[in-house]
C-alpha cells in the first residue's frame, strides 16, 4: 500500500480509503468490523465516515455508522488509524439530524463535532469535514447554477474560524470540504491565507469514469495549492461495475435507494458505461477492476474511498490496486470520455 501526504498536512494517508456509509444499514456492527480489520490487514489506515450515515439517512439510523465505527477504534492503536468524518449541512431536509441546526455556524459546528467524537469514542478526529457547502451550489447530480436558489447561508469565515478553533483544541487534525466547487475552495484558501488560519487540506467529490469534473478546474488548484482529492464514488454507485446493464433490476443501492441514483441516470450513461464494459472484456478485467484501477492511478487523486456491502466485493476492490493499465487502454478510456464526456456529474 503506498502513502501520501494529506495535502499540506504531515498526516500520511492510504492511497485508499475505507469508505463506511453502509454500516448500520446494509452491514451489521459484525460486518463492519469484518471489513475495517480486512482493509487494515491490506495495509489501509484510512477511513471515512459522517455524522448522517448510514445512507440513506433516516432518523432511526442516523449515526450508526459512527458507532459501528467506534466500537472497532476503540480497541485500536488510535495513532495508527487516520479517522475522518463529516457534519451535515443544511442543503437536504435532515430535520431529525440536530433538530434541524445544520448551517455551518459555530454553535451547530460544535454539537456535529461534539456528537461524532462521542459516537467514534475518541477524542480526536484527523480530518473533519464539511459535507456539502452551506450555501447555494449544484449538488449530487446538478449541473447549473441558478442564483435563483440563493437563501441565507454562514459566511465561511465563521465555519473556517470555528474549525480553527476545533484544530487549536486538539480536537481535529486538519480540515477539508466536501461536494466543493472552485470558487468555494479557492475562497477558504484566500480567507486562510488572510487570516493566518489553518487551510484545507482535502476536498471529498465524486470522480470516476462517469464524472471527471475534477480536472475542469479543480485539479488545477489541488496540484498548485496541495489539496488532497479525496475521490468518492469510483464505481458511480455501482454502474460502472455493469450489473446494471446485464440486470436493470440487479440487486443493489441503485435499486434499494433509487433516489441517490438519480445522478447516474442521465441519458450518455448506460452508453458510457457499456463501452467501459466493453473495454474491460478486451483486456481481461472486471468493469469494476477497470474503474479503479484508473481512478487509483491518477495524478490528482489523493485517496480513493472505496465501500463495500460484502468481502467479495471489498476483495476486489482492494485487490484492483495491483492493476496497472497499460497506455493504450488508457488512450482508449479517453477516447471513451470524450465521446461521453461526464454523463454522470
Amino acid at each position: 500500500m503506498q502513502f501520501v501526504p494529506l495535502g499540506n498536512s504531515s498526516i500520511q494517508v492510504s492511497r485508499i480509503c475505507l469508505g463506511t456509509m453502509t454500516f448500520g444499514q446494509q452491514n451489521t456492527e459484525a460486518q463492519a468490523h469484518e471489513q475495517l480489520n480486512a482493509a487494515f490487514s491490506r495495509g489501509i489506515n484510512f477511513i471515512d465516515a459522517a455524522e448522517m450515515y448510514p445512507v440513506p439517512s433516516r432518523a432511526e439510523t442516523t449515526g450508526r455508522t459512527e458507532e459501528y465505527v467506534g466500537s472497532w477504534l476503540k480497541r485500536q492503536a488510535r495513532d495508527k488509524v487516520i479517522m475522518a468524518t463529516k457534519a451535515t449541512g443544511p442543503a437536504r431536509s435532515l430535520g431529525w439530524i440536530r433538530e434541524g441546526q445544520l448551517g455551518f455556524a459555530r454553535a451547530n459546528l460544535r454539537r456535529a463535532l461534539e456528537g461524532s467524537l462521542k459516537r467514534l469514542q475518541t477524542d480526536y478526529v484527523d480530518l473533519y469535514q464539511l459535507h456539502w457547502p452551506d450555501r447555494n451550489t449544484p449538488m449530487f447530480g446538478g449541473y447549473h447554477f441558478d442564483p435563483g436558489q440563493e437563501r441565507e447561508a454562514v459566511p465561511l469565515r465563521e465555519s473556517l474560524e470555528t474549525l480553527a478553533g476545533f484544530i487549536k483544541e486538539g480536537k481535529v487534525r486538519a480540515w477539508g470540504p466536501s461536494n466543493e466547487t472552485p470558487w468555494g475552495l479557492m475562497t477558504y484558501l484566500r480567507l486562510a491565507d488572510e487570516l493566518g488560519l489553518p487551510r484545507p487540506v482535502s476536498v471529498q467529490n465524486a470522480y470516476s469514469l462517469l464524472n471527471r469534473t475534477w480536472e475542469n478546474g479543480l485539479a488545477e488548484i489541488g496540484y498548485r495549492e496541495k489539496v488532497s482529492l479525496l475521490a468518492y464514488s469510483p464505481l458511480g454507485f455501482g454502474f460502472l461495475s455493469g450489473k446494471y446493464l446485464k440486470d436493470p433490476r440487479s440487486p443493489g443501492r441503485a435499486n434499494l435507494f433509487s433516489d441517490f441514483a438519480q445522478r447516474y441516470k442521465k441519458p450518455n450513461t448506460a452508453k458510457a458505461v457499456a463501452a467501459y464494459v466493453h473495454l474491460a472484456e478486451q483486456c481481461g478485467l472486471t468493469p469494476a477492476q477497470l474503474s479503479l484501477a484508473f481512478v487509483y492511478s491518477r495524478w490528482c487523486v489523493g485517496s480513493t474511498i472505496i465501500g463495500a456491502t460484502s468481502m467479495a466485493q471489498l476483495q476486489e476492490n482492494l485487490d484492483a490496486a495491483d492493476v496497472t493499465l497499460p497506455p493504450e487502454v488508457l488512450q482508449a478510456i479517453e477516447r471513451i470520455h470524450l465521446e461521453y464526456p461526464n454523463p454522470a456529474p
